[in-house]
């Protein structure tokens, strides 16, 4: 019987690759996934690792508590003074102090350089202690005062040589300063889209507004003195607000947001190679049911020979054995190119990420091999049960069908429970309070798996009347999209043939209605066959419809938002939207004669009752360009924040029982203690906010806090928006070429391109599941090819023409994507209601424009699909097909 499965694989190699090619796909992405989190993993591991060679200690600043990384909040420096102090120490063998920020390059253009989303890293370099240096000088000479030395990737890319003059912009205007040489990061092949500044210690003091002060003292050991030694001696004369590590402990520290990032990016792409999976789970099972049911005659020829029913399962299970084997190796290496093509995604759409080559760990050879096998044999479980069916006497019965098993009559009552548990899942996962977010993506997840497997058990009592709906849908669409594409594809395309002496049918444009009315009761011959096989198209576009619609439902609650809270001509933001910008690009705007108004939003971070929470800060204008809904209070507590004063938002007042004149206490990063009295509490609008949990005067927040900086600046401006005030507004701005001036619709558009990057990526994502959903089309086509082989012969012979059988054969692949589609779109707008319902960020708009081009992309699919099948049937001999057996 094992003798019998191989040969049997070997004589379908045909349908056992189209069989395959879900699970190649799906085990692809996850190799893929591995192999990209892995390669930048190791990555950032020797950045961080180089950071700290030949350190056995690290001093750096401290914060009162523990910050989140979003970016509006560093730990503080410290006294410059306690570099000396280190070096003093008699277990102290070398010390070097330095300090970094965020500095912004500027092009030839006058541009600031930004590769993507990438950080523009500055930093203090001290050549006279090169064991600390985790630079390369490859061109030129380490930096003098007023000197900086760049990467070699943006010197390349952008025109720069060793003694050229370049920009740079940090705390304050734009400097200009000689280039004095050309570095790279060690050994590190990449750090993605990082660009690199280096300065001496004075200038880069004097650029990050830190005279006087150090971020980190990297610290050698004596020859002879051990670790602990060294870290129990430098702790000793610590200050307060100051902390050392071991080398290992800070590189760790340093790396710990990145690990958290690198975890999430995995799981995150391991969910759409599971969904990948899923998809070609239905594909294989819809294959091997197909395949199981052509081959009645021959098992029952097995069963009449002496093969038990166990024998019949094994072989059907070790054919699903040997394809998953096959496939998941297969898979595991493509994998390799999904990695490369990953990097290439990410950075088209601003997202570089640092590599130092392809990691391929033992880890992702076992996880690809095994998730690949066992979803194709859990997949053939089904279909090798029905195989079992087959009784003996089928192997002298013509056109003999499987037996239908003893739970047939309960398989619509028992799908449509299996959809109700999975809503009912869906609904405890959202609206049941309490729950761990672990626990709370388990129930969403196993929710959405089993509506996902109700529903696609329950299609087939909805095949003949949706099929009767979309036989027209689907003959009048090839009609508009066969128009669109005649004068270009198909005309050129006969022309081609006749020139080459080829025979070819001249393409028409109408419907053929002999030829599509056949392929429209092709579709509803077997109901169950297309069920199944739009199933898997079914899956991707619910899923690209969910995502769709949260998209547009994410997007216009934020639109409303600004709306409603600012009534400003302009907004200032940093040239990537995002980006915090210092309070001198404020200032500079502000000394427009023409600007009546202009109020700047500060972030940081604070702690009270015991957690952190994001503190934001506004000043005196902020009443005439912002606008608050009002609990308690009105515009007017705007005024009267003063040095002790609080606006709270609503969530937060709840949580922690605060009212009009409550007071409470809370910790800035510096340590200091604030005691503030609620002035005013605001509903945030369903959008977002550009407030935190907090808001104090600007004021109070500047001598409390070091470094402050601005999310958002909005003012007006006489004239309101115009060109020549647009063009005023960026000559003012001109010294500082990494902030713009952008109207609030421009401004609203801006942040909102971020959440439709993402959703591009997700389409990507979700686009091979679609594709997976596309070969399932194909393989049931051909099966369907291979079934009706005497079929098409009779049609031949009594006068069907090839372009008549393709025809017919596009038009019921056509209508079975148009009723994966239609299902997919509800199921899609019904879950994605659901969160609607339950999140107050999110609306529930309908991507109507999104939704019609969904449908399109279907029955292109449904085209596309067709293609080959069609082929091959209309390549059929006629004589020799009515022969087949």
């Amino acid at each position: 019987m094992i003798r019998f499965a191989l040969q049997g694989l070997l004589a379908r190699k045909l349908r056992t690759a189209l069989t395959a090619i879900g699970i190649v796909l799906g085990v692809s992405l996850i190799s893929g996934t591995y192999v990209l989190t892995d390669s930048i993993s190791s990555a950032f591991d020797s950045i961080f690792s180089q950071n700290y060679k030949n350190t056995d200690a690290a001093i750096t600043g401290k914060s009162a508590f523990d910050l989140s990384g979003d970016g509006t909040q560093q730990a503080p420096p410290f006294q410059a003074d306690l570099l000396q102090k280190v070096r003093d120490l008699p277990e102290v063998g070398a010390a070097g102090g330095a300090v970094n920020g965020e500095a912004q390059l500027i092009g030839k253009d006058g541009k600031a350089i930004v590769f993507g989303g990438a950080p523009n890293l500055g930093f203090s370099v001290d050549p006279s202690l090169p064991q600390f240096n985790s630079l390369s000088l490859v061109k030129g000479g380490w930096p003098g005062a007023g000197e900086v030395v760049i990467d070699t990737k943006t010197a390349a890319e952008k025109g720069f040589q060793a003694g050229d003059t370049i920009g740079v912009q940090a705390r304050g205007a734009v400097q200009p300063m000689r280039i004095s040489g050309l570095v790279s990061f060690g050994a590190v092949s990449s750090i993605g889209g990082a660009t690199l500044a280096g300065f001496d210690l004075g200038t880069a003091q004097r650029l990050f507004d830190k005279t006087g002060k150090l971020d980190q003292i990297l610290v050698a050991a004596k020859k002879g003195v051990d670790r602990p030694q060294l870290l129990a001696a430098v702790q000793k004369i610590l200050p307060p607000a100051t902390q050392v590590r071991s080398a290992e402990d800070q590189a760790a520290e340093d790396a710990a947001g990145t690990s958290e990032f690198l975890s999430f990016l995995q799981t995150f792409l391991l969910v759409f190679g599971g969904i990948a999976l899923f998809v070609g789970s239905f594909v294989i099972a819809n294959s091997l049911s197909i395949t199981i049911a052509q081959r009645t005659r021959e098992f029952a020829t097995l069963r009449t020979l002496g093969a038990a029913r166990k024998q019949i399962l094994g072989t059907v299970v070790l054919e699903a054995l040997v394809t998953g084997i096959v496939s998941a190796v297969a898979g595991l290496f493509l994998g390799l190119g999904i990695a490369t093509g990953l990097f290439k995604l990410f950075d088209a759409i601003g997202f570089t990420l640092p590599n130092n080559g392809l990691v391929f760990r033992t880890r992702t050879i076992i996880v690809a091999l095994i998730v690949g096998v066992v979803v194709t044999v859990l997949a053939s479980l089904r279909p090798a049960m029905r195989a079992t069916r087959v009784p003996p006497i089928a192997a002298v019965r013509e056109g003999a069908a499987l037996p239908p098993g003893r739970f047939h009559r309960y398989r619509s009552a028992g799908a449509v429970a299996v959809a109700m548990v999975g809503i009912g899942t869906i609904l405890a996962g959202l609206f049941v309070d309490g729950l761990a977010t672990k626990t709370l993506l388990i129930l969403l997840g196993l929710g959405v798996l089993l509506l996902f497997v109700g529903i696609a058990a329950f299609s087939a009592r909805l095949v003949r009347p949706m099929a009767a709906v979309s036989d027209p849908v689907a003959r009048w669409s090839v009609v508009v999209l066969t128009a669109i594409a005649w004068p270009f594809i198909l005309l050129p395309l006969w022309l081609i043939r006749r020139l080459f002496g080829r025979p070819a049918e001249f393409p028409g444009v109408l419907p053929d209605g002999p030829a599509v009315t056949l392929g429209g009761q092709n579709s509803r011959r077997d109901p169950r066959r297309t069920a199944s096989t739009a199933a898997a198209l079914m899956i991707g576009l619910a899923l690209v419809t969910l995502v769709a619609t949260l998209g547009a439902g994410i997007i216009k609650p934020f639109e409303d938002a600004v709306d409603k809270i600012s009534s400003s001509d302009y907004a200032l933001t940093a040239q990537n939207n995002f980006s915090p910008l210092p309070p001198t690009v404020a200032a500079a705007a502000a000394r427009i004669p023409s600007v009546t108004e202009l109020t700047s939003v500060r972030a940081g971070q604070a702690r009270a009752f015991g957690k952190t929470i994001s503190l934001t800060a506004i000043d005196e204008t902020a009443p005439k360009l912002l606008r608050f809904d009002w609990r308690s209070g009105s515009q007017a507590s705007l005024s009267e924040l003063a040095a002790n004063g609080a606006i709270v938002d609503s969530g937060y007042a709840d949580e922690h029982s605060l009212a009009l004149g409550s007071t409470f206490q809370m910790q800035t990063v510096t340590g200091k203690l604030l005691q503030l009295t609620v002035r005013g509490i605001f509903k945030p609008p369903a959008g977002g906010s550009p407030f935190g949990n907090v808001t104090i005067s600007t004021g109070t927040f500047d001598s409390t806090t070091t470094q402050p900086q601005n999310i958002y600046s909005f003012l007006n401006i006489e004239g309101a928006v115009t060109p020549a005030n647009t063009a005023t507004l960026n000559a003012a701005l001109a010294s500082f070429p990494n902030a713009k001036a952008v109207t609030i619709e421009q401004f609203k558009d801006n942040q909102t391109d971020g959440i439709k990057s993402l959703l591009n990526v997700l389409y990507v994502l979700l686009a091979l599941s679609v594709l997976v959903s596309l070969f399932g089309i194909v393989n049931t086509l051909v099966l369907t090819v291979f079934e009706r082989t005497r079929e098409l012969g009779m049609l031949r012979a009594i006068g069907l023409t090839r372009g008549q059988v393709k025809r017919m054969i596009r038009q019921e692949s056509v209508m079975t994507a148009l009723i994966g589609a239609v299902i997919g779109i509800v199921l899609g707008l019904v879950l994605a209601s659901l969160l609607a319902a339950r999140l107050d960020e999110i609306s529930f708009t309908v991507p109507v424009g999104q939704l019609v081009a969904f449908a399109v992309v279907s029955v292109v699919v449904g085209i596309v699909a067709a293609i080959w099948p069609a082929r091959r049937a209309a390549k059929l001999d006629p004589l020799q097909a009515l022969q087949y057996e």
